[in-house]
């Protein structure tokens, strides 16, 4: 199957809801930090890098990572924005 494929070559995808939350995994508990800081930044670049050209004003308003059922951890807005203008 293509998808599966797809899945172990490393493949995510993303999901928004309608309030414009994205909601993707970026790892699992049993990864390295320094794994999940790689995913994180990745993702990051890729949400950044789908920004529609006829978006106005500011893209990333807030971030916030949680594991599934866990409280979230805010980043704070300066180090959002500055992924933002990279």
């Amino acid at each position: 199957d293509k998808a599966i494929a797809d899945i172990k070559a490393g493949k995510v995808e993303y999901r928004t809801d309608k309030v414009g939350n994205v909601h993707v995994p970026i790892g699992k508990v049993s990864f390295e930090n320094d794994k999940l800081v790689k995913n994180f930044y990745t993702m990051m670049e890729v949400l950044i890098k789908a920004r529609p050209p006829a978006a106005k004003g500011q893209y990333l308003r807030s971030v916030t990572v949680s594991s599934t059922m866990g409280p979230g951890v805010k980043i704070s807005s300066q180090q959002a924005a500055s992924l933002d203008k990279k």
